[in-house]
């Protein structure tokens, strides 16, 4: 197994003056981070969480590893707000995918409602868990899914980085297979579009992660886009699948063809161009043109020095 296409997008949205949302896209560790918080708070805490875990996410390993990673994440977010009054208050969320290609295998954590999604063949599934008011509402009863779609208060969190010194990290690992594509994404995607509409755009760009990333964010604006935008994505292949043709090394050379090329065109050594007789040296009529040049100078200085003795 291996990691095939990834792309990550974020985009302001269509209410907020700025974007407080930050993400990592850098195989194997993918996350994104949804800030809050007064003044630039917000983008603040979103970073410092993103460089937390992408300083040691290449050496960490398994679901207690990225829980790790989160947790020193939430310890810098919370220092950093103690010695600077203007972040007082801050923090983010996260949710992080660490892939162990050798194991096949795809650690997760996550605090907050920004959310990790799986689709494998025709279905997609929400594989974290909101740390938010109407999702406990919705496990106690209180709500339906239908009725927490449409709360007022379905943006406000009950577990996020930053605002306390300790924080209790959801961290899992699930089996991945051959074919799966992984969504993370802030809810600012999640509240703007349906689970069943998001599956379908990432159909309809024929999984490819760009595609299907750029119709995500242009999904989200197009229903009010009224929270920052952020989504990576990533597809998982056979070990000996390709995902892109073959590329040769910096330094081959390519053999040369025995026939020619339908469509190429085919530059004869006598029709090589300026560009490259002035790369390579000048020619024959190149040198003649250089020898007259030379003694019509010759015979100027002659006819000078001539003129000045005779003055």
């Amino acid at each position: 197994m291996r990691i095939g296409r990834s792309a990550g997008v974020t985009d302001t949205g269509r209410r907020r003056l700025r974007n407080e949302d930050a993400f990592i896209c850098e195989p194997p560790l993918f996350a994104v981070a949804d800030g809050m918080g007064g003044a630039r708070a917000g983008e603040i805490a979103a970073g410092l969480a993103a460089a937390a875990l992408e300083e040691a996410g290449a050496e960490t390993r398994g679901a207690e590893g990225v829980a790790a990673l989160i947790t020193e994440a939430n310890r810098r977010i919370w220092e950093r707000s103690l010695t600077d009054p203007e972040t007082a208050g801050m923090g983010t969320t996260v949710t992080a995918a660490l892939v162990d290609a050798a194991a096949g295998s795809i650690a997760i954590g996550h605090v907050g409602d920004s959310r990790a999604y799986l689709l494998r063949g025709g279905s997609i599934e929400q594989l974290t868990t909101d740390h938010s008011l109407v999702a406990e509402l919705v496990q106690s009863g209180i709500l339906t899914p239908e009725e927490a779609e449409r709360h007022p208060q379905r943006s406000a969190i009950t577990r996020a980085l930053g605002t306390e010194p300790t924080v209790d990290v959801d961290a899992f690992t699930i089996t991945a297979e051959p074919g799966d594509v992984f969504l993370l994404c802030s809810d600012g995607l999640s509240i703007m579009v349906t689970d069943e509409d998001v599956a379908a755009v990432i159909d309809a760009a024929e999984r490819d992660p760009v595609r299907a990333a750029e119709g995500l964010v242009a999904a989200a604006n197009a229903r009010g886009g009224e929270d920052n935008v952020t989504v990576v994505l990533f597809e998982i292949l056979e070990a000996d699948e390709t995902d892109e043709p073959e590329r040769l090394p910096v330094d081959a050379t390519p053999e040369p063809a025995s026939e020619p090329v339908q469509g190429q065109i085919q530059v004869e050594p006598e029709e090589a161009s300026e560009a490259e007789v002035s790369r390579h040296g000048a020619g024959p009529g190149g040198r003649l043109a250089a020898l007259f040049l030379i003694a019509a100078v010759l015979a100027i200085g002659a006819l000078v020095l001539y003129w000045g003795v005779t003055r």
